[in-house]
């Protein structure tokens, strides 16, 4: 009876603080109509059912307070969960939330290594998702993965990856490219110094199976 009556306690104070509106809005006609103020966002907008209507993707990362930390010069570290959302278009301009993704775009890991998605529709609908790694401390070793996802029977689904790595030591480079719908992979091997050798180009099969939606895991 106590721990009910505290859960309702804690409940009213959320609502009464302000606290519960503090989340994506279900519908807007702009970006700014969705997102809370003060919270770091990017978007992209692009026809994703193919209905001629513009779609719209969100990812937004919240800035409470519990989980940020702030320099002595007042920068602050943000390690807040961000939110992916994605909105389809109407005929009277309102975009009306398809589904909200808690815990596909990772966090930042910490002070020295953060994480920054760009989103993209192509002119064929698909909604590709790149995860820039950044280490401030420094690192020899750099990848950069992106994922294709395509809106389908109903959901969205992954049907491809490209995934770049650059050693700045060695200057190595690869990209690694996979079709989930071919179900081939392509390795290309380069390396960044003006005087090295020619690119090598390696093709292998994958094996099917079942194509992944999108918020099976955590992009990473």
């Amino acid at each position: 009876m106590i721990y009910r009556l505290s859960l309702l306690v804690a409940l009213c104070w959320c609502a009464f603080t302000g606290v519960e509106a503090q989340s994506l809005k279900s519908k807007g006609v702009s970006v700014d109509d969705i997102v809370p103020a003060g919270w770091l966002h990017t978007e992209v907008i692009g026809d994703l059912n193919k209905d001629g209507i513009d779609d719209l993707v969100v990812v937004a990362t919240p800035d409470f307070k519990e989980n940020t930390v702030t320099r002595d010069d007042g920068y602050v570290y943000n390690f807040n969960q961000p939110l992916l959302a994605v909105y389809f278009g109407s005929a009277d301009g309102v975009f009306q939330m398809w589904k909200q993704y808690d815990e596909v775009i990772p966090p930042n890991a910490d002070e020295f290594n953060s994480v920054s998605p760009t989103l993209e529709i192509t002119e064929r609908g698909v909604l590709r998702i790149t995860i820039e790694f950044f280490s401030s401390g420094g690192s020899y070793y750099n990848v950069t993965p992106n994922y294709s996802y395509r809106y389908q029977n109903g959901d969205f689904y992954l049907i491809g990856m490209e995934q770049h790595s650059l050693r700045r030591n060695t200057g190595e480079m690869e990209t690694i490219s996979e079709n989930y719908l071919t179900w081939k992979r392509q390795v290309v091997i380069d390396n960044a110094f003006e005087d090295a050798p020619p690119p090598k180009e390696k093709w292998s099969r994958l094996p099917k199976k079942p194509l992944e939606k999108l918020g099976d895991r955590m992009l990473e």
